[in-house]
């Protein structure tokens, strides 16, 4: 590889997770700043939001704390840097004091110009299992 082209796949890369790490810190200001004007967001559900005020309404319930405290765990990431795409794969917990809950899933990502243009999630689930967290931790089955 030559060194422009690890240059641009570490960008990329830290891009992904930098914005991943936005919603780790709950920061919905940084999360929209990585977004392009008429980026695209795919709901895993198939709601398409387009624009950033439709993006960050999509995203608001997530961030008041409606679905607890919620956390992406990166298992896996796949980078096209000619493309500006990344696909990465993660484990979402959501967690309440008395309840938890987890899914597998995965984003693909479109950058250009180093802003998102597109984000579309995709998850193995319709709901979350929510069970008790003393449970799931017992079991394992809540990441560590």
């Amino acid at each position: 590889m030559m060194a422009n082209e690890l240059e641009d796949r570490q960008v990329l890369e830290k891009l992904v997770i930098d914005f991943t790490e936005a919603f780790n810190r709950e920061d919905i200001d940084e999360v929209m700043s990585y977004f392009s004007e008429d980026a695209i967001y795919d709901e895993f559900n198939g709601v398409r939001n387009k624009g950033l005020t439709t993006i960050r309404k999509a995203f608001e319930p997530q961030f008041s704390g409606d679905f607890g405290k919620m956390r992406f765990h990166t298992e896996d990431m796949f980078l096209d840097v000619d493309a500006g795409k990344a696909m990465i794969r993660w484990v979402l917990t959501l967690e309440e004091e008395d309840r938890a809950g987890a899914y597998r899933g995965l984003d693909l990502l479109r950058f250009s110009n180093g802003k998102l243009v597109e984000k579309h999630t995709y998850c193995e689930a319709k709901m979350p299992l929510i069970r008790k967290k003393a449970e799931m931790v017992e079991e394992g089955a809540w990441p560590v």
